[in-house]
């Protein structure tokens, strides 16, 4: 009895009670990666910089500053394609698979793009096709239709036809023409553009709707959640009727009738700096910034997990918070190959990073949807 009442003590000393840690042992969790494992020019990519990562079955394709890569997933045999392979040009910033065809897109840093098949590269630039600009940072594939994101506007080419379709401020609500991202789905292509927020294009009508901060301000989101937090736009990912956008000052979340911001400072993200987004859900997206991946692990609790390095031991950081407010901090021996993540890509369970030093592998065995 003499014990109990001390423990009773200590703990109300602490400023918890025995309620607290009931709390905490019923808390519902999200899964957390564990188990990561990298991949470099030592393990035989061309190069560790990667702008892209594409997952095509059995294969993952990865483009980075010096050629292309095709990782076997059943054998881990690492594949790659350089300049003195063919590829046109060695900047790989994009890729997407056709799912009709099955064949794979370039989207080159300074060379257009290219179509490779059969072993075969394709190039297509502004001087042989309606490329409207040669720098191109996203791919998206519409039906027959393949969509570029460039610098200098967005080209549409039907790869049945041939035909090619250039759209910039002249044919489209674009206050600025440089396109960051592009994605496809549910009828819709959605544009991330430097300065000009998001376009939807219906593909139906032909028909185009901007999404941009209504507040009109430049340099703060005036009032909460009431658009896009900011327009310059560098990422889009539409899943499941919700509209996922990464931007350099924040990131934001749309369900068709309401928005929702989303800051650093309030959140479980790294950094408001952000260089691209994939959702893998109405309620789950994965934000690439410069300072670590920031997982908005379910959205109805704003529950977070968030990955990063340690720049001292190297080893894996995973964070998870609740409106910033930190649940569990656990130590892994690998994690995110650098802080500074390009991009994310879906594996079933398993999710594919790439960073500014690195392929990042990471395994889900057990994954599951939501808390638990």
């Amino acid at each position: 009895m003499k014990k109990t009442f001390i423990i009773v003590l200590l703990l109300l000393a602490g400023g918890c009670t025995l309620d607290c840690f009931a709390d905490s042992a019923k808390q519902k969790l999200p899964y957390i990666y564990t188990d990561w494992e990298h991949m470099t020019a030592k393990n035989g990519l061309p190069d560790d910089h990667i702008f892209a990562v594409k997952v095509d079955g059995p294969r993952v394709w990865v483009g980075t500053e010096d050629g292309l890569a095709r990782i076997d997933k059943t054998s881990g045999k690492i594949q790659t394609w350089k300049e003195s392979d063919g590829l046109p040009w060695r900047v790989i910033s994009a890729i997407d698979v056709s799912p009709k065809t099955g064949e794979v897109w370039l989207g080159l840093l300074g060379g257009g793009v290219a179509r490779f098949s059969a072993g075969r590269f394709d190039h297509f630039h502004q001087l042989n096709s309606g490329l409207v600009n040669d720098v191109v940072y996203g791919l998206a594939f519409e039906n027959d239709n393949v969509w570029v994101a460039t610098t200098a506007g967005a080209s549409r080419y039907n790869t049945v036809t041939g035909e090619w379709t250039i759209y910039t401020e002249k044919n489209a609500p674009m206050e600025e023409i440089w396109n960051y991202g592009a994605c496809y789905d549910d009828g819709k292509v959605y544009l991330g553009v430097w300065g000009s927020g998001v376009l939807e294009f219906d593909v139906a009508t032909e028909n185009w709707k901007d999404y941009l901060d209504p507040d009109g301000e430049m340099e703060i989101d005036l009032y909460r959640d009431d658009g896009i937090v900011h327009v310059i736009t560098t990422g889009v990912s539409h899943i499941d009727g919700v509209l996922w956008v990464s931007s350099y000052f924040g990131m934001s979340r749309y369900d068709g009738r309401h928005w929702r911001g989303y800051y650093a400072h309030e959140t479980g993200l790294p950094s408001d700096f952000g260089n691209s987004v994939e959702g893998r859900s109405a309620n789950e997206a994965w934000f690439a910034t410069d300072k670590g991946l920031g997982v908005c692990a379910d959205y109805p609790t704003d529950t977070w997990v968030t990955y990063r390095m340690d720049p001292e031991t190297l080893e894996g950081i995973a964070v998870v918070s609740v409106d910033n407010k930190e649940l569990k901090s656990l130590k892994t021996a690998k994690g995110v190959p650098h802080n500074h993540v390009l991009c994310v890509d879906f594996d079933g369970d398993d999710v594919w990073v790439g960073t500014v030093k690195g392929l990042g592998h990471a395994k889900g065995a057990g994954y599951y949807k939501s808390l638990k």
